[in-house]
Protein backbone atom coordinates (compact mmCIF):
# COMPACT_ATOMS: atom_id res chain seq x y z
CA UNK A 1 0.00 0.00 0.00
CA UNK A 2 1.95 3.02 -0.92
CA UNK A 3 2.08 6.28 1.36
CA UNK A 4 1.88 8.76 -1.73
CA UNK A 5 -0.69 11.62 -1.83
CA UNK A 6 -3.44 10.59 -4.44
CA UNK A 7 -5.33 13.56 -6.30
CA UNK A 8 -8.98 13.08 -7.71
CA UNK A 9 -10.00 15.21 -11.07
CA UNK A 10 -12.69 15.20 -13.53
CA UNK A 11 -13.98 16.65 -16.82
CA UNK A 12 -16.36 19.28 -16.51
CA UNK A 13 -19.25 16.57 -16.41
CA UNK A 14 -17.52 13.95 -14.70
CA UNK A 15 -17.59 11.24 -17.54
CA UNK A 16 -13.93 11.02 -17.29
CA UNK A 17 -12.35 10.57 -14.05
CA UNK A 18 -8.53 10.27 -13.04
CA UNK A 19 -6.19 10.72 -10.88
CA UNK A 20 -2.31 11.71 -9.75
CA UNK A 21 -0.30 10.20 -7.28
CA UNK A 22 3.31 11.52 -5.29
CA UNK A 23 3.90 15.29 -6.22
CA UNK A 24 4.23 16.85 -9.02
CA UNK A 25 7.60 18.17 -10.56
CA UNK A 26 6.76 22.03 -10.94
CA UNK A 27 3.84 23.78 -10.83
CA UNK A 28 3.84 27.30 -12.49
CA UNK A 29 1.83 29.35 -14.96
CA UNK A 30 2.16 29.34 -18.91
CA UNK A 31 1.89 32.50 -20.96
CA UNK A 32 2.33 30.84 -24.29
CA UNK A 33 -0.42 31.46 -27.20
CA UNK A 34 -1.39 27.82 -27.86
CA UNK A 35 -2.02 27.12 -23.89
CA UNK A 36 -4.08 31.04 -23.87
CA UNK A 37 -6.09 29.82 -26.69
CA UNK A 38 -6.66 26.12 -25.65
CA UNK A 39 -7.48 27.21 -22.07
CA UNK A 40 -9.33 30.92 -22.97
CA UNK A 41 -7.90 32.19 -20.85
CA UNK A 42 -4.85 35.27 -19.83
CA UNK A 43 -2.93 32.58 -18.20
CA UNK A 44 -2.78 28.72 -18.02
CA UNK A 45 -2.18 27.33 -14.42
CA UNK A 46 0.18 23.87 -14.86
CA UNK A 47 1.08 20.96 -12.81
CA UNK A 48 3.83 18.80 -14.35
CA UNK A 49 3.64 15.45 -13.34
CA UNK A 50 5.93 12.11 -14.05
CA UNK A 51 3.42 9.81 -16.71
CA UNK A 52 3.21 7.14 -14.28
CA UNK A 53 1.61 9.22 -11.78
CA UNK A 54 -1.59 9.85 -13.67
CA UNK A 55 -4.80 7.30 -13.34
CA UNK A 56 -7.50 7.24 -15.75
CA UNK A 57 -10.26 5.84 -13.28
CA UNK A 58 -13.40 5.89 -15.45
CA UNK A 59 -14.14 7.26 -18.94
CA UNK A 60 -10.96 6.52 -20.87
CA UNK A 61 -13.09 5.76 -24.03
CA UNK A 62 -14.33 9.44 -23.80
CA UNK A 63 -10.95 10.91 -24.07
CA UNK A 64 -10.42 13.36 -27.10
CA UNK A 65 -7.24 14.50 -28.20
CA UNK A 66 -5.50 17.15 -30.17
CA UNK A 67 -1.57 17.53 -31.66
CA UNK A 68 -1.10 21.05 -32.52
CA UNK A 69 2.08 20.57 -32.64
CA UNK A 70 4.66 17.46 -31.44
CA UNK A 71 4.91 18.62 -28.37
CA UNK A 72 1.88 18.40 -26.88
CA UNK A 73 -1.42 16.47 -26.84
CA UNK A 74 -3.98 17.76 -25.78
CA UNK A 75 -6.84 15.89 -24.01
CA UNK A 76 -10.22 16.99 -23.11
CA UNK A 77 -13.95 14.92 -22.91
CA UNK A 78 -15.41 14.19 -25.71
CA UNK A 79 -18.87 14.18 -23.81
CA UNK A 80 -18.77 17.82 -22.31
CA UNK A 81 -15.40 19.68 -23.88
CA UNK A 82 -13.83 20.26 -20.43
CA UNK A 83 -10.18 19.74 -20.62
CA UNK A 84 -8.11 17.22 -18.92
CA UNK A 85 -4.43 17.06 -19.63
CA UNK A 86 -1.55 17.43 -21.70
CA UNK A 87 1.08 14.88 -22.68
CA UNK A 88 4.50 16.31 -23.82
CA UNK A 89 6.51 13.41 -24.71
CA UNK A 90 9.69 15.74 -25.44
CA UNK A 91 9.59 17.02 -22.00
CA UNK A 92 8.51 13.33 -20.43
CA UNK A 93 5.76 15.37 -18.27
CA UNK A 94 2.29 15.29 -18.61
CA UNK A 95 -0.06 18.51 -17.19
CA UNK A 96 -2.61 18.37 -14.79
CA UNK A 97 -4.86 21.49 -14.85
CA UNK A 98 -3.97 22.87 -11.52
CA UNK A 99 -8.05 23.50 -11.06
CA UNK A 100 -8.79 19.72 -12.05
CA UNK A 101 -7.18 18.68 -8.72
CA UNK A 102 -8.09 20.93 -6.10
CA UNK A 103 -7.15 19.14 -3.69
CA UNK A 104 -3.28 19.79 -4.22
CA UNK A 105 -1.93 22.89 -2.63
CA UNK A 106 -1.28 24.56 -5.35
CA UNK A 107 2.67 26.43 -5.26
CA UNK A 108 3.35 27.82 -8.41
CA UNK A 109 7.13 28.07 -8.59
CA UNK A 110 7.75 29.97 -11.97
CA UNK A 111 6.05 31.56 -15.41
CA UNK A 112 7.04 30.24 -18.81
CA UNK A 113 6.94 32.06 -21.47
CA UNK A 114 6.57 35.07 -19.74
CA UNK A 115 7.78 36.56 -23.54
CA UNK A 116 3.96 35.78 -24.48
CA UNK A 117 2.58 37.23 -22.05
CA UNK A 118 -0.47 39.38 -22.58
CA UNK A 119 -1.52 39.53 -18.33
CA UNK A 120 1.92 40.59 -16.40
CA UNK A 121 1.85 39.54 -13.08
CA UNK A 122 3.94 41.01 -10.32
CA UNK A 123 4.39 38.00 -7.61
CA UNK A 124 8.29 37.35 -7.18
CA UNK A 125 8.26 34.22 -9.05
CA UNK A 126 10.76 33.88 -11.62
CA UNK A 127 10.06 34.79 -15.15
CA UNK A 128 11.60 32.75 -18.49
CA UNK A 129 11.33 34.08 -21.53
CA UNK A 130 10.67 30.35 -22.72
CA UNK A 131 10.90 27.05 -20.80
CA UNK A 132 14.05 25.83 -18.27
CA UNK A 133 17.14 24.27 -19.87
CA UNK A 134 15.87 20.61 -18.27
CA UNK A 135 13.09 20.93 -20.49
CA UNK A 136 14.62 22.32 -23.61
CA UNK A 137 14.44 25.70 -23.09
CA UNK A 138 16.65 28.63 -23.00
CA UNK A 139 16.29 29.26 -19.27
CA UNK A 140 16.91 32.72 -19.90
CA UNK A 141 14.89 34.93 -17.37
CA UNK A 142 12.86 38.44 -18.00
CA UNK A 143 12.05 41.14 -15.76
CA UNK A 144 8.44 41.21 -13.99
Amino acid sequence: MSSEPTYQGQCFCGAVQFSVSGEPVAMGYCHCQSCRQWSAAPVNAFTLWQPEALTVIRGADSIGSYNKTPRSSRKWCKNCGGHLFTEHPEMGLVDVYAALAPQLAYTPEVHVHYQEAVLHIKDGLAKLQDVPIEMGGSGLSMAE
